[in-house]
């Protein structure tokens, strides 16, 4: 007769860790190419030879879901229960990188769209904002940038609950 000692259901929190980087950071990148990109459409009604110019913001949020995409491989590639005992702390260390790179790159893509959106719309109207939008959108995809670097941090600490 064996005993459950939890472990066996390690694996699903591992993946629900890289599911949730993968969701939540796509979930920004489209809101954030979204919302830009009806600033975009919206500008270039009036001002067409601008519409390149603008199509940063929608760039920089289509990044988020790579951030995401990354954590989610470095993840995966972690899981292998056959190989090497996987343990509970393995599986909330991977759930919570996940997380930390998911919901970074959500609120990331938040900000980059409604910055991106009224900065294309404000830089048709006077030219002299675009290096200001240019810097609040790089200082927003910067959070993104933070989750990614806890997600790998918190996911190279995965293995080393006990020692084997």
């Amino acid at each position: 007769m064996s005993t459950f000692s939890g472990d066996e259901a390690a694996p699903f929190f591992g993946f629900l860790g890289a599911a949730a980087a993968l969701v939540f950071s796509c979930m920004g990148a489209a809101y954030g190419t979204a919302k830009s990109g009806v600033g975009v459409a919206s500008m270039g009604v009036m001002r067409p030879e601008l519409v390149m110019k603008s199509i940063v913001p929608v760039v920089m949020a289509g990044v988020l879901g790579i951030y995401g995409l990354i954590i989610a491989v470095i993840i995966s590639t972690g899981i292998n229960p056959k190989a090497k005992s996987y343990y509970l702390f393995d599986g909330y260390a991977h759930l919570s990188s996940g997380l930390a790179c998911g919901l970074a790159g959500l609120s990331a893509g938040m900000a980059i769209g409604i910055v991106g959106d009224a900065g294309v719309r404000a830089n048709a109207q006077q030219p002299k904002l675009f290096v200001g939008m240019i810097l609040i959108l790089i200082f927003a995809e910067a959070l993104a940038l933070y989750g990614l670097i806890v997600g790998i941090i918190l996911s190279s600490r995965a293995g080393q609950s006990r020692a084997e």
